[in-house]
Parts: structure tokens; C-alpha cells; sequence
């Protein structure tokens, strides 16, 4: 019977986040979602209080996925910069697989206040996991000890969350994993060409 709920549950979120996706969470209705997800309107009842609940069960179902794989990302990886790597790496690999979890999270719950606390809570997990590679970096010496963590986290954090969102506006038409390696060359080096010499 366990087994059974929780297929069905898992149904309804997927199919929540599919009508989500393509017609935005105000627009969306209890109606359409069972439909996608092959139930009656009143079985959603049994498992949700109402769309703001299944949004929310949907958010947090995911991130607990992604995070699962974030860490485990970053424990592969040695030094801070192969952490770094593998972090942005499984990051955009995670939005890429789903796209629709991507268009809910890059244009759907930004606008809603009701998850903003919701929302905040994820910022900050993700936030804290690169203060731990940043500070590592800071130790090893492979990154800078001037800056401020806090304003460097939030660097990366703002470019992951910009290449995401260009990428859901292009619709997905390309890889977008391959940027995660020019992204972290970018934190790395910063945009500051090579000193030219001039010989005499």
C-alpha cells in the first residue's frame, strides 16, 4: 500500500512540475495536473492541501535530490578547485536533465512570496557548501585569502543562476553543462588578459 502512495504520489509531483513548467504556477489548476497525472481531481486532495502545497512538496522533493548529489559531487573531488568543478558541474548536469524543475526554479518561484522563506533556505545551503570549498581553496592557496567569502559565494552563486536562466530562455538548445568548466576558468583567473611584455 506504501509502495502504491508513494508511486502515486511521485506521479502527481512530476506531473505538477510538467503543467508548472509550461504554464506558469497562477495559471495552472488542480484540474490540469490530475489529468496529466491520470487521477481525479480529488485524489490530489489525499496526498496535498491545495497547488500552493504541491508547489511546495515539489521544491523541496527536488532539492533534497539535488543536494544528494551535490554533496556526494563535491566529495569526489580532492582539492578545492576539482570540488568546485564537480559542484557546477552536477549543478547544471541536475537542471539540464529536468528541464522543468529548471523553468519552475529560474521562472516560476522567484515571483511567488509564499516560498520566499522556502527559497531562502536553499540559497543558503547551497551558499554554505561554497564557503566550505572557498575556504579550502583559501588553505591550499589555489585561491585568493583577500576576498571575502561571502562575496565571492555569491559571485558564483549569481553566475550558476544567470547561465541557468539564459539557458531555459534559449529553450535548451544547447549543452549546458558545457559551461560549467568556463564558468569555474572564469572564477579562477577572473577576466584579466596576461601581462604583455614589451621588450627593448
Amino acid at each position: 500500500m506504501r509502495k502504491n502512495r508513494s508511486e502515486k504520489y511521485h506521479k502527481i509531483l512530476t506531473s505538477a512540475g510538467a503543467v508548472f513548467a509550461e504554464f506558469g504556477f497562477h495559471k495552472s489548476t488542480i484540474s490540469q495536473i490530475a489529468t496529466n497525472a491520470g487521477v481525479a481531481d480529488g485524489t490530489l486532495y489525499l496526498y496535498f492541501k491545495n497547488k500552493d502545497d504541491i508547489l511546495y512538496q515539489f521544491i523541496s522533493f527536488k532539492t533534497e535530490l539535488v543536494f544528494k548529489k551535490m554533496h556526494a559531487a563535491v566529495e569526489d573531488g580532492k582539492t578545492a578547485e576539482a570540488k568546485l568543478r564537480n559542484l557546477i558541474r552536477c549543478h547544471l548536469a541536475e537542471f539540464q536533465n529536468d528541464k522543468h524543475m529548471a523553468v519552475i526554479f529560474q521562472s516560476e518561484v522567484r515571483y511567488l512570496r509564499d516560498i520566499e522563506p522556502q527559497i531562502k533556505n536553499i540559497s543558503k545551503m547551497y551558499l554554505d557548501l561554497l564557503s566550505e570549498i572557498i575556504e579550502q581553496g583559501q588553505i591550499e592557496g589555489s585561491m585568493r585569502q583577500d576576498l571575502f567569502v561571502g562575496l565571492v559565494k555569491r559571485f558564483i552563486l549569481g553566475a550558476v543562476e544567470g547561465v541557468i536562466s539564459t539557458w531555459v530562455s534559449a529553450q535548451g538548445r544547447y549543452d549546458l553543462v558545457s559551461m560549467a568548466d568556463p564558468l569555474v576558468d572564469l572564477y579562477l583567473t577572473g577576466l584579466r588578459g596576461a601581462e604583455i611584455k614589451i621588450e627593448s
